[in-house]
């Protein structure tokens, strides 16, 4: 997507009435999730904070001014799959939009309740299992929200062999494998949802450097030292970091699609359509994850979707399925 000069900066003002729609935000009780829900609710949404904290949920929409529309807080612990099954099994009715936001960066060493690796288990297979629980529900899209860290260098890629990198573990290389992660997700939901002849699309989005919490609690000093230098000095706020998620939550987009700023380094600015690694573009390595992250979670493409596929055969005879 090519922009001029003269093109306005898209802003939350843009987002269309949403009246009547309702919207899940994981990780809503501050930064980008927060401004996301805000945004959100404005438009008309009704939106849902799932978060793991239900207190802080609720704290954090006191801190909210001004009209709009309903908003409840329930639980949601991403790193506990039985929190997730609970979620997904109290739903009920349609479900709009998925909002996977929730994240943990650079994090020390640890693991789920379930045994993951903690930012593995939290940035990918949290949301895996709860956006495929949910998936019969939701009617127009899901959103994940990933970040450039996919990309740095040293080639991130997915450690099939230790996904857990015991023995081996760093906080930046868990964290770009999660991130990595959440695209290849992205892409290989994308592709079951095409075979199944569902409407509902896949997306994913990054919010640039965005000031919030996170960088403040990184597991290395230096680099929680040098995030909160760049919070101060390069990043732009919450409001603007949370603008791809609500672009790609609202805009006419094709399925799988990556947004993110459109200014130097991806760093800040107006939301827009932008590239993605090779490792985060191969359909094999999607589908190695996919079938991975379903043995791990014990959760599967729902099975009202693979019966609507009209090339049920291919995808059964696919790597991954």
């Amino acid at each position: 997507m090519t922009k001029n000069a003269n093109t306005p900066r898209w802003t939350a003002t843009h987002l269309p009435d949403l009246t009547g729609r309702t919207a899940v935000v994981t990780g809503a009780n501050s930064g980008l999730g927060l401004a996301t829900v805000d945004a959100l609710a404005r438009a008309g949404a009704h939106v849902v904070l799932a978060v793991r904290d239900p207190r802080r949920g609720e704290a954090a929409l006191a801190t909210l001014t001004g009209p709009r529309a309903a908003l409840e807080v329930r639980r949601l612990d991403l790193a506990d799959l039985a929190s997730v099954r609970a979620f997904a099994a109290a739903w009920r009715g349609d479900l709009d939009l998925l909002i996977n936001n929730a994240g943990i960066m650079n994090t020390p060493e640890a693991t789920t309740k379930d045994g993951f690796e903690m930012q593995l288990g939290t940035n990918h297979l949290g949301h895996f299992a709860l956006t495929n629980l949910l998936l019969p529900h939701i009617t127009d899209r899901v959103v994940t929200v990933s970040s450039n860290a996919h990309k740095i260098p040293n080639s991130p890629r997915i450690h099939f062999e230790n996904l857990n990198l015991t023995g081996e573990y760093k906080p930046v290389t868990a964290y770009s494998q999660s991130k990595l992660a959440n695209l290849l997700f992205t892409l290989e939901l994308q592709r079951r949802l095409d075979a199944a002849g569902s409407p509902v699309r896949a997306l994913a989005a990054h919010p640039g450097w965005s000031a919030t919490n996170l960088q403040g609690n990184t597991a290395n000093p230096v680099l929680r030292g040098f995030g909160h230098v760049g919070n101060r000095f390069l990043a732009q706020d919450s409001t603007a970091g949370a603008l791809p998620t609500l672009y790609a939550a609202v805009q006419d987009l094709p399925g799988a699609s990556y947004v993110g700023p459109d200014g130097f380094g991806e760093w800040r600015g107006s939301p827009t359509l932008v590239g993605r690694s090779a490792a985060a573009s191969d359909p094999d390595t999607a589908r190695r994850l996919w079938t991975v992250s379903e043995e791990l979670t014990g959760v599967t493409f729902p099975d009202r979707l693979l019966r609507q596929a009209d090339r049920l055969d291919l995808l059964q005879s696919q790597p991954g399925v």
